[in-house]
């Protein structure tokens, strides 16, 4: 009788055992199953996600090619376009200079003519005097003004020394005792330097 029980609880232990064992393989079955399925799926899934991300970044650096190549055709546009306002610039401010000077020109003329036939001096002065006013006006109205020199401070920045003379008096010294050539300057900018004699 007791072996009779013992074979029955091995044999209840058997079944359980098989029964375990078999669960314990389908439990496997199914969590392999996902994980092949994954492995088949996952590959397609992240191929269709590169070529969206490729396909993305080419219409991206084709956008940006486009906007550099609107940008450099701009760029070089504005540059021809510069140069070319430059060029004229330099072209109209000559000839407003020119066109100014025509009628002091003019006048010289006239001054000539006269001088062929004229006999009274002073009216011929008066003459050259009123042109040489009229250019110095021209000269002033285009910012053109004149360097004062004699009796001034000898001053590196706008006068150029030619010769160097002995102060009469002590209050002379360092200063313009005479200008030989008179300079000019146009706003802050000196043009030609006064060539000056200074004391010593």
């Amino acid at each position: 009788m007791a072996e009779n029980k013992n074979q029955q609880q091995d044999s209840e232990e058997q079944k359980v055992e098989s029964v375990e064992s078999a669960t314990a393989e389908a439990t496997n079955l199914s969590q392999s199953e996902p994980e092949s399925e994954k492995c088949e799926t996952t590959p397609e899934a992240e191929v269709d996600e590169n070529v969206k991300k490729i396909e993305e970044l080419t219409q991206q650096v084709e956008t940006m090619n486009d906007k550099y190549l609107r940008l450099s055709a701009e760029y070089d546009n504005y540059r021809k376009r510069t140069i070319k306002e430059k060029a004229d610039l330099l072209k109209s401010a000559g000839s407003d200079v020119l066109s100014g000077l025509l009628p002091v020109m003019d006048d010289f003329e006239r001054a000539l003519q006269h001088m062929a036939e004229a006999t009274d001096v002073e009216s011929l002065r008066t003459g050259v005097e009123l042109i040489h006013k009229k250019f110095s006006d021209f000269l002033v109205k285009k910012g053109v003004e004149e360097i004062a020199a004699k009796g001034e401070t000898f001053d590196v920045e706008l006068h150029e020394a030619i010769a160097r003379m002995p102060a009469p008096s002590e209050d002379m010294k360092g200063k313009v005792l005479d200008c030989v050539e008179k300079g000019y300057k146009m706003g802050d900018k000196v043009i030609r330097f006064a060539k000056v004699v200074v004391c010593d």
